[in-house]
């Protein structure tokens, strides 16, 4: 009998397309008047709802997030019913999913990244809400819960966001020196991930402005312009997003847009009288049992812990950055933000540490 669930269940994640066989039916045909429009075929007079919460579900990497998921016929009927339930993650355009949760009865199976991290949260009547625990940049997103029960097949979609931060990112080559992939390598390197355009878009709203184009995950390349000026799109074009549009994803290169989440740890602060170089300086954080911090854990503490030093210190890339949350003189210009000495090849500074909690 398991054996027998365990491939209703692959059988039932593999309908990937819209509108797909799933196994079961088809939910909506065209209407006898051809022209275009569908009606849905419900069973004996009884319609299947689903619900999910239109407003976006937030929260942090390392969390656990539950996607609420609900569902009703309409009218009520008291008959319990074996349902099954199918939760896909979403691309923006939606033309491509993944499968990341299938259940039938209280048998379920997950899938890819989210096998060990997913289960379903069933202890109200009639519910299919997904639980996803360790929370991962990769899982910011929209996903669509799916019930199916008999003929009838109804879905809706939560907007799953982690709360988090876009921050431009130059190796120390140089300015547009990255491809596609490079890109994504160094966002990794820096404890981040690529940014999504909905996630440039909202650090824009909050008052990213910066010339320089960058990747995002999809394979565009675009920039952020608060105060428009002649060399980033010209004077006359009104504030927002520009854009490239996709790149060859091999040969073009740009800088990146990475987005890092929240902390699990902390960010803290070494010195010594004399400084320290980049290797004396690594060796530190790990005498106190830490690392190193990555660019994106300094921006994370930054934007989340309000970490403010207006010291100089080294990063595991080799540069030397310093955050400031409240700006005052001497510590660089008149807004908040992390500041950048760029990528010296001598010197002697303190080191930003990060240790998990």
């Amino acid at each position: 009998l398991s054996l027998l669930l365990e491939a209703t269940l692959l059988r039932l994640a593999s309908g990937s397309h819209h509108p797909f066989y799933n196994g079961f039916y088809y939910n909506h045909i065209m209407n006898d008047k051809g022209n275009g429009q569908e009606k849905v075929v419900s069973f004996n007079g009884v319609r299947l709802v689903v619900e999910t919460p239109k407003d976006p579900v937030y929260s942090s990497s390392g969390a656990n997030v539950t996607l609420p998921c609900h569902y009703h016929y309409e009218p009520d009927i008291e008959a319990k019913r074996k349902i099954r339930i199918k939760w896909s993650k979403l691309r923006d355009d939606y033309t491509k999913e993944q499968d990341v949760l299938v259940a039938i009865g209280k048998t379920y199976m997950a899938f890819g990244d989210f096998r060990g991290r997913a289960h379903l949260h069933q202890t109200g009547r009639r519910e299919a809400s997904l639980v996803i625990s360790d929370v991962r940049l990769q899982d910011d997103g929209k996903y669509r819960c799916e019930v199916i029960d008999g003929l009838e097949d109804e879905r809706d979609v939560v907007d799953l966001r982690l709360q988090g931060i876009v921050f431009p990112y130059q190796p120390p080559r140089g300015q547009y020196r990255l491809n596609f992939h490079e890109a994504e390598q160094v966002c990794q390197e820096q404890g981040a991930i690529l940014a999504t355009f909905n996630q440039l878009f909202q650090a824009w709203s909050e008052g990213l402005d910066w010339c320089n184009a960058g990747w995002l995950a999809d394979g565009t390349v675009q920039y952020p312009i608060r105060q428009p000026r002649k060399p980033c799109g010209g004077v006359h074009l009104a504030p927002g997003i520009r854009s490239y549009g996709p790149r060859h994803r091999h040969l073009h290169r740009f800088d990146a847009f990475c987005f890092s989440s929240a902390l699990k740890g902390e960010v803290f602060y070494l010195d010594r009288p004399a400084g320290m170089t980049l290797e004396e300086a690594k060796q530190s954080c790990q005498d106190v049992g830490a690392e190193i911090a990555r660019v994106g854990q300094l921006y994370s503490a930054w934007k989340f812990l309000g970490l403010d030093r207006c010291d100089a210190g080294w990063l595991a890339d080799g540069s030397i950055r310093y955050p400031i949350a409240k700006p005052r003189a001497n510590c660089g210009p008149a807004e908040p933000g992390v500041r950048s000495f760029g990528f010296p090849s001598k010197g002697r500074f303190g080191v930003f540490c990060y240790k998990e909690r």
